[in-house]
């Protein structure tokens, strides 16, 4: 169970009276640690079975089970140390695998989401104004929940993180013939506008200006992103957007790179922007894989898990909509997102043919077997994400639009065309039918692929046949893909 909760059946939940009913509810529904710290299982505990409230088995068995855990796990072992590992070396936190590892999710995760006349990739040689709050901070990747961030105000000697290039040292790494200054601007989360000027005269010398902009991590208030820092609406933080407006004023091409925990409306300023990038907290490695992507080095190949909105006001609200929740004529505003869930570019594009759907019909607890080709259609290698989504004509209750079913990230070389198959069982169809029962409904289904929820080009349609068929926790969660 997570921090505070047995007090909190106290004093949020009101389903105990002292700190004794609640170590009593907790234990005896199975509860065997309080974290972070002794407040109901210390002397509210020892008082409640001294007065009867908690049988002792309960304190038994609680000690037990923990105790058994640490002995699985060597924590009573005369020779164990925290600091070392299990052949007594001393442990090594990052590792050169796990920092190959971290480089590669990060180089994958970033998101190029626009780049008007192709102003990515920098040009090797280019006058590059770089600015922002984030550009020269080394902490811009990580999310409230690593060391630095969340233990770094309280513990400073302990926080020491991993090292991380920032954007602008990974940049000038990338592009060493490039001219590159650098204008702070302003902060993450301060009204101060002072650095506006300097930034701006920065940019109006430039080729290009890269604006490293978005959330420093925290908790509970602590940050503009993370557990506890929540947000009325979904402007940037701070002035950051009133600098980007400087910016797209100056007359020089701007990259927005966006940094952040969560997905901001920069609809009022998108189409002043040259290019924008999304990278969502990309870790230890996120500074060259940042500057990899400005610089062409990477070929961007992320994709939208959420929707970007257009204003600042709009519901943060899932692709998974109903028909009615779409653009219709019963409301004056349009729902539609900036940028839609899958949505991501790259330096070479891509080309769908060929679908086919083996089967016209498989039954409710059957197996369809779904394929497309995607073809390299540019002058670069690269990778899409090939993305399967189905739909519900018909059914019971309402149903989303369309739902993200499968998807496979496919290399491809230079005019390269492979097949990728999806084995889509019934499952992945199943829903929550009017009796509260998760179901396989028979009934046509919808299928469309491609590489964004809004850019599917295929579709196509199976049937389900049968009777229905009801589903539960040991249904088909995944669609595996083969790609040939």
């Amino acid at each position: 169970s997570d921090y505070y909760a047995i007090t909190f059946l106290q004093t949020q939940h009101a389903v105990a009276a002292t700190p004794a009913q609640a170590a009593a509810l907790a234990l005896e529904a199975g509860l065997d640690v309080e974290l972070p710290s002794v407040a109901c299982y210390g002397p509210a505990l020892v008082s409640a079975v001294r007065d009867g409230l908690v049988a002792t088995g309960l304190v038994d068995r609680a000690a037990a089970r923990v105790l058994r855990q640490k002995c699985d796990l060597g924590l009573l072992d005369p020779d164990w140390s925290a600091a070392a590992g299990a052949n007594g070396a001393v442990l090594d936190l990052d590792p050169p695998e796990h920092r190959a590892l971290a480089r590669r999710l990060a180089e994958e995760s970033v998101v190029l989401l626009a780049n008007q006349d192709a102003v990515l990739p920098l040009r090797p040689g280019a006058r590059v104004a770089v600015t922002g709050p984030l550009a020269d901070d080394p902490l811009a990747f990580f999310g409230c929940y690593s060391m630095p961030r969340h233990l770094g105000d309280r513990y400073p000697e302990a926080a020491v993180g991993p090292a991380s290039a920032t954007v602008l040292a990974a940049l000038r790494a990338e592009l060493p013939d490039a001219e590159i200054s650098y204008a702070a601007g302003c902060a993450v989360r301060d009204q101060d506008r002072s650095g506006f000027a300097h930034a701006a005269a920065h940019a109006r010398e430039a080729d290009v200006v890269v604006a490293v902009l978005g959330d420093e991590a925290g908790l509970f208030g602590r940050g503009t992103s993370g557990e506890g820092c929540d947000v009325a609406d979904l402007r940037l933080p701070g002035v950051q957007e009133d600098l980007l407006r400087v910016l797209a004023g100056s007359g020089t091409p701007v990259v927005l790179v966006l940094v952040t925990g969560r997905p901001y409306a920069i609809g009022p300023v998108a189409g002043q922007l040259g290019a924008v990038v999304q990278a969502f907290f990309p870790g230890e490695e996120g500074g060259g894989a940042i500057a990899g992507v400005l610089s062409g080095r990477v070929v961007p190949s992320g994709r939208l898990p959420v929707e970007v909105p257009v204003s600042a006001g709009a519901q943060p609200s899932s692709y998974l909509r109903s028909r009615l929740a779409g653009r219709h004529p019963g409301s004056s505003v349009d729902p539609a997102p900036l940028f839609a869930f899958g949505h991501g570019l790259s330096y070479t594009t891509f080309a769908y043919s060929g679908l086919v759907i083996e089967r016209e019909q498989i039954a409710t607890d059957g197996t369809a077997v779904i394929s497309a080709r995607v073809r390299n259609t540019g002058d670069r290698a690269g990778a899409e994400v090939v993305q399967l989504y189905l739909s519900d004509p018909v059914a019971q209750v309402v149903r989303p639009a369309r739902w993200l079913a499968g998807f496979a990230r496919v290399a491809l070389e230079l005019g390269q065309e492979r097949r990728v198959t999806f084995r889509l069982h019934a499952d992945r169809t199943a829903f929550t039918g009017r009796a509260g029962t998760r179901i396989v409904e028979p009934g046509e289904i919808g299928v469309a692929i491609g590489g964004a929820s809004d850019r599917l080009p295929l579709r196509g349609s199976f049937v389900v046949t049968g009777p229905e068929r009801a589903v539960g926790a040991q249904r088909v969660l995944d669609t595996p893909a083969e790609i040939s």
